[in-house]
């Protein structure tokens, strides 16, 4: 028999669900039992990543729980309440769950799926649970599967053998996120309007909040980045998706605009250095037919730059602008040393703005976007977008810059990420009233040099 031991000094103990599962394995009916439990949807749940919010000792890790080993296990510390969590790796359709507990039980708990680790549907739920080996039916959809325990059953802490669970899993291939629905059929716009010389509107935006996060880059991994400060989405994190952006508040003027802007910390030594005040995030046309650009799809996100950049990388990148800034001195493509006249360090940098039509993102988050070649898309990324363009500033000691430097190393390794979560029809409106009527716009969609065309957004930069 297998035996289950009890933490703290607790006796060796065996359940009857074990006993009888080597029973099963001696008398050759293991297979049967397991193609039994398997029965309907797949085993989904084997080697997936897992958190918990507490193990006893390393001797009980979360892990435990999808190995497919009833000798090992994981084990909470004695507090209520307790959860545990599964990554699926993609969107999965749950249909069923068992649960294999040691002795020490939960008596009750539910289980809860999430798209994104923050937002959680109750699918199961019990208050007079006993433990044993529990099959449970259950109806739901997410990326992620929690057990969240809320009173045990003995006077220990949790202690799970298995989590194992059913179902039937959706995942991006190969880091490929498609359009729903894909743009086809578009040729790139030749067409020259009439001339002007402005189209485009603001988007002002204050820096929230910092975090070792890029959920682009490493979706679902907390702290697997360099330090990334953070503008729009005020919850934007390793976890981030679609669903959690648009239950975001925002630090931009326009509540409508929950997307998600980053890009790699400033330091002064080791002291932070934080943009203050509202910084500008324009919104272009790049394109000759400035009436031919339409708004971002929901949900496509992109990475512009590289940290890896050498100098040269980053002054001949498409979307150089003036490098970095500071007083009378620009066009430098490391973080200045000096800053002749005062002021703040800035810097500016440009996005592609032509996309292929066919995919949010991409495995190097960048083929699925292209820059216009002479004011025109290429063939292969003909649908025309708003150009986004950084104008970031921060506060320096301009007396002593020499220990200036971004998480991610040099001034040239600046880069930024955009994950589009605007409300869909005030993005349109702004698109529409500013970029393809050739205005220059404020954050309210106004320009105040043709007055007599009005705004798209009112005094709250609310969408009337």
């Amino acid at each position: 028999m297998r035996p289950r031991f009890l933490s703290r000094g607790r006796p060796r103990r065996t359940s009857l669900a074990v006993a009888f599962a080597a029973v099963l394995a001696l008398t050759g009916l293991s297979g049967t039992a397991q193609q039994a439990a398997a029965a309907g949807d797949p085993l989904i749940s084997t080697a997936r990543p897992v958190t918990a919010s507490s193990i006893e000792s390393l001797n009980f890790p979360a892990g435990a729980v999808v190995d497919n080993d009833l000798n090992t296990r994981w084990a909470s510390t004695w507090t209520d309440p307790s959860w545990i969590q599964i990554d699926l790796g993609g969107t999965a359709a749950v249909s069923k769950v068992e649960l294999d507990w040691e002795a020490a039980y939960a008596k009750a708990f539910q289980l809860q799926v999430s798209p994104d680790a923050s937002n959680w549907t109750t699918v199961y739920s019990t208050a007079n649970a006993t433990g044993g080996v529990q099959n449970l039916a259950v109806t739901g959809s997410g990326r992620y599967i929690r057990l969240y325990a809320t009173a045990r059953g003995t006077q220990y802490g949790y202690s799970l053998l298995e989590f194992k669970v059913y179902g039937q899993v959706t995942v991006p291939t190969n880091g490929y996120v498609p359009a729903n629905p894909q743009v086809t059929g578009v040729t790139p716009s030749t067409a020259n309007p009439p001339h002007a010389y402005f189209h485009e509107f603001q988007a002002n935006c204050t820096a929230s909040h910092n975090l070792p996060d890029d959920p682009i880059v490493f979706p679902g991994q907390a702290g697997a980045s360099h330090m990334h400060t953070f503008m729009g989405a005020t919850n934007t994190n390793a976890a981030s998706s679609l669903a959690s952006l648009n239950t975001s508040a925002s630090s931009c003027l326009a509540p409508a605009d929950r997307s998600g802007y980053w890009m790699p910390s400033m330091y002064d030594g080791s002291t932070l250095v934080n943009p203050v005040g509202l910084q500008t995030i324009y919104y272009k046309s790049s394109v000759n037919d400035y009436t031919s650009v339409r708004p971002f799809p929901p949900g496509l996100r992109f990475v512009v730059g590289s940290p890896s950049a050498t100098a040269t990388q980053f002054a001949t990148d498409p979307g150089y602008v003036a490098g970095w800034e500071c007083g009378t001195s620009y066009h430098t493509s490391d973080l200045p040393v000096d800053c002749p006249g005062g002021g703040q360090v800035g810097i500016r940098y440009q996005a592609p703005s032509c996309w292929n039509g066919l995919y949010l993102d991409t495995p190097d988050h960048k083929s699925h976007m292209a820059y216009p070649v002479g004011g025109v898309c290429p063939a292969t990324h003909p649908v025309a977008l708003p150009m986004i363009e950084f104008k970031v500033a921060f506060p320096v000691n301009t007396a002593n810059m020499s220990q200036l430097h971004l998480s991610s190393g040099r001034g040239f390794s600046f880069h930024y990420d955009f994950f589009n979560a605007w409300e869909a029809p005030t993005l349109a409106a702004m698109v529409n009233h500013c970029i393809v009527g050739g205005l220059q716009c404020d954050p309210r969609g106004y320009d105040e040099n043709q007055p007599a065309k009005g705004a798209v957004l009112n005094a709250q930069y609310l969408l009337p």
